[in-house]
């Protein structure tokens, strides 16, 4: 999928990231990933809020961070509900946390920041003008969102609970990863794309992926003991994973895990210069 107009409740619908020195990020994902920008902010305004375009498509944003802020320089990942109120009170019932909001973003629509039970921060976005990423798993955009946590299981619950969302182990050969499926999200997608989960298939894509929606990295023994928080993390689509992450290094950035292969795919974990973790992945079909 790459031209999208608007997301079904419950699927992950827009990243941004909001950064000490925003000028500064926006070079820096401008010249890695070619992206242009526009400011959206009113002048009168505190700060921007750099939307990220290409081939004039909304794929991505980049704002000031304010000093109410919650942590350190994060990609933040959305997800579409229907009522940002009546999901934040969902949060509140699963255990989780409200941290901001729920509160109206001029006239974009209406959203909250919010924690799930083992901390990892997330916000959900109620749609007005503004209804989400117009293009992804383009090279450049957005691919997947990531959940690492340190406790798969109640992730489980917590998601469940508040979106719908399943859970499913999925093996790449001697590995496994856990996928986040919407049941009949697959159904949204083919009414776009007919054809979508014949190719899949033929692709030799896991059963159950044409219903996925992020993924979900439990953490190892070594991290969940460390001072590491769960968190989300976004993916952005590639040419080439070598080549991004050489560039990375070279604007400013660091490689957190170099370039590594789980086929069909090939990824790379990096750091933008202020901080914000985001990963990178090339994805070559099977035949």
């Amino acid at each position: 999928m790459l031209e999208r107009d608007g997301y079904p409740p419950g699927v992950p619908c827009w990243i941004d990231t909001a950064q000490p020195d925003s000028q500064a990020a926006v070079r820096f994902y401008g010249e890695l990933l070619g992206w242009s920008f526009e400011d959206r902010m009113p002048a009168d305004a505190p700060g921007h809020y750099y939307m990220a375009q290409m081939r004039r498509r909304d794929v991505a944003a980049i704002g000031s961070q304010l000093d109410h802020a919650y942590g350190k320089p994060a990609w933040n990942t959305y997800i579409c509900v229907d009522s940002a109120d009546d999901t934040a009170a969902k949060v509140k019932d699963a255990g989780g946390e409200i941290l901001m909001g729920p509160f109206d973003v001029l006239d974009a629509g209406r959203m909250a920041v919010l924690a799930d039970t083992s901390g990892a921060v997330f916000s959900v976005g109620q749609a007005n003008k503004h209804k989400g990423a117009q293009l992804v798993n383009a090279p450049g955009t957005w691919n997947w969102s990531n959940l690492s946590t340190r406790d798969p299981e109640g992730s489980q619950a917590f998601y469940g609970a508040v979106f719908g969302w399943e859970a499913q182990t999925v093996a790449f050969g001697e590995l496994e990863g856990t996928m986040w499926r919407l049941p009949g999200y697959a159904e949204v997608l083919e009414a776009i794309d007919p054809g979508l989960r014949r190719r899949q298939a033929q692709q030799g894509v896991p059963a159950g992926f044409e219903d996925a929606i992020g993924w979900m990295l439990p953490m190892t023994s070594d991290q969940s003991t460390a001072d590491t928080p769960s968190d989300w993390s976004v993916t952005f689509a590639v040419d080439d994973t070598d080549l991004i992450a050489a560039r990375t290094e070279q604007l400013g950035g660091t490689i957190i895990v170099a370039p590594f292969d789980v086929p069909p795919a090939r990824i790379a974990s990096l750091s933008d210069p202020q901080g914000a973790l985001f990963s990178v992945n090339t994805f070559t079909p099977t035949t």
